[in-house]
């Protein structure tokens, strides 16, 4: 099964350049009520996603650094913080778009999404966990009437003629 039948193209995505600032990344986030998002460089290139969890433990780590410090902290603050240094190293790998279906699927055990690249390693949309499970559940319904035909086939095959 060719993965590209599961994939959301990069342009209905919502994701982020790794150049934005800590707020941008928030009020993006919010807008488009996203929880994770994927992170790319201007060249396109996927380096990683980022999620409320990364947000939430960079601002309790600045919050208490600067209580330490006696600082204030204002909103504008964030402006001046790239996305870039806030990314987790190998968190939500990506996988290229000739990847096996039974890998997606290993994938998906652990991500919500899966980001997908091409041969040049460029960002080309994600795949869900939510289309891989819908994929699985028809696949499912599939070998169960197979199977369900099977054993009709074989208990009318023994009928006296």
């Amino acid at each position: 099964m060719n993965i590209a039948s599961f994939l959301i193209p990069r342009s209905m995505v919502t994701y982020l350049y790794d150049d934005f600032s800590l707020r941008q990344g928030l009020e993006k986030m919010r807008y488009h009520q996203r929880t994770a998002v994927p992170v790319v460089t201007k060249e396109n290139k996927y380096i990683g996603t980022l999620s409320e969890g990364d947000l939430l433990w960079y601002l309790t780590d600045y919050m208490k650094n600067a209580e330490k410090d006696h600082r204030m902290v204002d909103f504008r603050d964030f402006e001046s913080i790239s996305l870039k240094d806030l990314l987790q190293k190998d968190k939500n790998p990506p996988v290229r778009i000739n990847t096996g279906y039974t890998e997606l699927v290993e994938c998906a055990v652990n991500q919500n999404f899966i980001p997908v690249i091409d041969d040049r390693d460029s960002f080309i949309g994600i795949v869900t966990r939510k289309a891989i499970i819908t994929q699985l559940s028809v696949e499912l319904k599939q070998y169960r009437y197979e199977e369900l035909f099977r054993e009709q086939s074989l208990m009318d095959s023994r009928l006296p003629q």
